[in-house]
């Protein structure tokens, strides 16, 4: 057995640890680009308190899931304002901006330089600037992972600028700071750190470090992501999803994820759909056809056996079988009012060209099993 592990220089969690983003900050940079989302104002008290404390700070807004003109203009931006420090602030798309605009501004050439996919590949040759991630959701774990996915709409794709420099130096991970989200976002978000628990485990990359994270998650998301939706308030909820978020993103950044990732990619770039729900639309799918698929072939009882501990520590019962834990999934979906793909304009004359797309992507090379096209195109007809 081989496998590497890597992660963030530093992670700092807690409540309250936002009060120690300015000490933070202040031994990486001197000026300070705030990359944040839709809602500028949210990153607004932090970084006043940064700049209180020494380090000059500018704010910079991504709108939606960052696109590579967007991050473009945030390159620029970090020229201009000389930043020698950038700190993302705010759900996933955030901190993917954020650290794909620390990683270009070192590194010559255009971004599809270095994308995954529709670009050349070609490996970072200079070290970004230092980084800072701060969430203010729990799902992504975007603050631990070595990647920034970026949309072309001109390609209709969402593909990933990847380089083991690109982790952040210290991720920041402050439970107190997801208490505003509202339900549905809890909700999207919630399942898509599930989503990020449940295929790394069961990936065909799955080593025992990311193997104990996943457990571990699972259990803190299974039991606490309903009681977050419910009241956001609830402040042992919302540390455990901060964790489950925390461990998924540890999780894929050292093994890998599936055919749910593989597809949302495409479904991201073609369609105006939140990257955490249409994971949450499509889990449920996935992994019934990845366990049918894997009984089929006969010769994975391993990977079922996985698929048989996810139900036990999803229900708690620890008689469950494989089907409990799908249809605890289901259920859960249902109950938390997850849209069906349907809902963001995707019909099923669509579903040939997301299945083309889907089966290129570089999620998809690390499912336990291969897929057909047939199958492909199953998921997505239930999903609908």
């Amino acid at each position: 057995m081989t496998f590497e592990f890597a992660t963030a220089g530093r992670i700092l969690f807690g409540p309250g640890k936002i009060k120690e983003s300015a000490a933070v900050a202040s031994t990486l940079g001197k000026r300070a680009l705030f990359v944040t989302g839709n809602n500028p104002d949210r990153a607004q008290s932090c970084a006043d308190y940064v700049s209180a404390n020494g380090v000059a700070t500018r704010i910079f807004s991504v709108s939606g899931e960052p696109t590579i003109q967007a991050v473009e203009g945030g390159v620029a931006a970090a020229r201009e304002f000389n930043a020698d420090l950038i700190v993302g602030f705010g759900g996933g798309s955030a901190i993917d901006a954020a650290k794909a605009i620390a990683a270009l501004a070192t590194n010559p050439g255009q971004p599809l330089d270095y994308l995954e996919v529709i670009g050349k590949g070609q490996p970072l040759t200079e070290k970004p600037l230092p980084s800072i991630a701060i969430p203010t959701t729990a799902g992504t774990g975007a603050e631990v992972t070595k990647n920034a996915v970026l949309a072309s709409p001109e390609h209709r794709v969402k593909v990933s600028l990847r380089h083991p420099l690109m982790l952040p130096d210290v991720a920041l991970v402050d439970p107190e700071l997801t208490y505003s989200m509202p339900p549905s976002i809890t909700a999207s978000t919630g399942l898509d750190a599930l989503t990020q628990l449940i295929e790394p485990f069961t990936c065909c990359r799955a080593n025992p470090v990311t193997d104990g994270l996943c457990r571990e998650g699972i259990v803190r998301g299974a039991r606490s992501l309903r009681r977050a939706f419910e009241n956001g308030a609830d402040a042992s909820a919302r540390e455990d999803m901060a964790l489950a978020s925390l461990f998924g993103g540890l999780a894929l950044a050292n093994s890998g994820l599936g055919a749910v990732h593989g597809f949302a990619g495409p479904i991201g770039g073609m369609f105006p759909a939140p990257h955490g729900a249409v994971c949450a639309a499509l889990l449920p799918h996935v992994m019934r056809a990845n366990v049918a698929a894997l009984t089929d072939s006969g010769k994975n009882d391993a990977v079922l056996d996985r698929y048989r501990e996810i139900a036990r520590l999803l229900t708690a019962d620890p008689t469950a079988q494989i089907d409990a834990g799908i249809q605890w999934i289901s259920q859960l979906c249902r109950d938390l009012s997850i849209p069906t793909l349907s809902s963001y304009g995707i019909t099923a004359t669509d579903i040939p060209a997301i299945v083309e797309k889907s089966a290129v992507a570089s999620s998809m090379k690390a499912n336990p099993i291969q897929l057909p096209g047939n199958d492909l195109e199953r998921i997505l007809e239930t999903a609908l």
